[in-house]
């Protein structure tokens, strides 16, 4: 039958795909080519230093009333909703990057809030549909998949830079991230039995 697995439990593939695939798209962009796309317009260590250090800092801080909103409205809503701020805050950096500390601060804010809302809310929709017994497994996965994004992103950004270069490594994570963010919209489901 449909959405089942052979052994009668639901077939929860739809999510973890949209799991996995939510995170490792922005990675291309932020950490290792906004540096240098900043850089190449003009900005110093100082200032790249707080594009940088804001994107985290908005990012952990937003976590808390984020975490609340999910249990809330629920998962889907936030991760969706992160994932295309997320894609936004790439599109900001490059619309107004002739005014690059304001074009790095923008998209510092936009990308900090979309990921504060998608951290708590994949979290807590891994947690959703697996069983405690295998729960921590199945968050253990979840995060390798997801943290390989920052390995991996990071690899695939130096290669297309030096290919296409660095505004269209943005660009390609900025249309990476939406996708992955209707992708989430189409697999995520709310908590089982709701």
């Amino acid at each position: 039958m449909r959405g089942r697995t052979s052994d009668g439990t639901a077939d929860r593939r739809g999510p973890a795909h949209a799991w996995s695939a939510a995170g490792p798209p922005g990675q291309l962009g932020t950490w290792g080519v906004f540096p240098l796309l900043f850089a190449d317009h003009g900005l110093g260590i100082a200032a790249i230093g707080l594009i940088k250090g804001l994107y985290p800092l908005l990012w952990g801080m937003g976590q808390i009333p984020a975490g609340h909103l999910v249990d809330r409205i629920g998962r889907k809503p936030l991760i969706v909703t992160g994932m295309l701020v997320q894609a936004g805050g790439l599109l900001t950096a490059l619309a107004i990057l002739d005014r690059p500390l304001l074009a790095g601060v923008l998209s510092a804010v936009a990308l900090g809030l979309g990921t504060a809302m998608v951290y708590p809310a994949l979290i807590a929709s891994v947690s959703d549909h697996t069983h405690p017994a295998w729960r921590a497994n199945a968050l253990g996965t979840y995060r390798f998949w997801r943290d390989l994004g920052y390995a991996a992103g990071a690899l695939a950004a130096g290669v297309l830079a030096d290919a296409l270069g660095l505004q269209m490594t943005v660009l390609t994570a900025a249309v990476l991230t939406a996708l992955s963010g209707l992708l989430a919209a189409r697999w995520i489901t709310e908590r089982p039995g709701q």
